[in-house]
């Protein structure tokens, strides 16, 4: 989510414009200077979009030479809605990025699933794998210095794929805070709060269902 406050100029006539495009055309696009020859000389963006089966304009300006990429837009994709709003919120807790970074590293990442305890009672909040290696478990206690805010009121366990959340890892990696929260039904939402050079914040939010559930013996 790019807030408008983060352009210098924004606007926008219709109340929604939903379209799809090619991620690693626009990433080429958005890369098109590589490296600047000026160190310090800033890439300046312009986006123009004028309405259904239109492209999507792109004007890169740096150092006085302009590059204008055009974009074919395609009819976008259903979203699928995890029906996820704050009001079903069960459990919520904020980390400093640092905290998650560094349990990615630690936990052993052949394990197909990583297991997330969330309790207002110890163990507070638990990362688990089941590698190769055995089990592993990282444990963050309600006071713990990474906690920004810990807000649980019931205890719950649940798993979810690691080959679906690694994608998530590319926004962690720029991110200084997560929010992470589940829902009754143990729906996980990561919301990566990054800021830009200019400390300007934008978050990038991840959902994610969880694995098959979990008996009683296996906890």
């Amino acid at each position: 989510l790019l807030q408008a406050e983060i352009f210098q100029e924004f606007a926008v006539q219709e109340e929604s414009v939903t379209f799809r495009i090619n991620l690693s055309v626009l990433l080429d696009c958005l890369t098109i200077f590589g490296t600047s020859a000026l160190p310090g000389t800033p890439t300046a963006l312009r986006m123009c979009y004028r309405g259904y089966s239109d492209p999507l304009m792109l004007f890169l300006e740096e150092g006085g030479v302009v590059t204008v990429c055009k974009i074919n837009t395609q009819e976008p994709d259903e979203l699928l809605d995890f029906d996820f709003c704050s009001t079903n919120v069960v459990n919520k807790v904020i980390l400093q990025s640092e905290g998650l970074r560094e349990a990615f590293a630690e936990l052993d990442m052949t394990s197909e699933v990583l297991q997330i305890t969330m309790s207002p009672d110890k163990p507070y909040f638990r990362l688990s794998t089941f590698g190769n290696a055995g089990s592993a478990h990282l444990d963050y206690p309600r006071d713990s210095d990474l906690m920004e805010a810990f807000h649980c009121n019931q205890t719950q366990t649940n798993r979810y794929k690691i080959s679906l959340l690694k994608p998530s890892t590319k926004a962690l990696a720029l991110s200084c805070k997560v929010s992470i929260r589940t829902d009754a039904q143990g729906f996980l939402s990561l919301q990566y709060m990054i800021r830009n050079e200019d400390g300007q914040i934008c978050f990038v939010e991840y959902y994610c269902c969880p694995d098959e559930d979990i008996t009683e013996a296996e906890l």
